[in-house]
């Protein structure tokens, strides 16, 4: 989960630095990239976790 909270920081702080700095737009593209592999990353997590834990009747 930790690494999760730190890839969607990292890819905010790209993004208001590829925004905010005039010819660094290319860092805006690598945090979007980031937030959607992060994004990946955390949902087959989810879907892994949830068939681990399935109860049986």
């Amino acid at each position: 989960m930790s690494l999760f909270l730190l890839l969607i920081i990292v890819a905010i702080v790209l993004g208001i630095i590829g925004v905010a700095a005039h010819g660094l737009f290319y860092l805006l593209i690598i945090g979007v990239v980031v937030l959607v592999a992060d994004l990946v990353y955390g949902a087959t997590r989810l879907r892994r976790r949830g068939k681990r834990h399935r109860l049986l009747r």
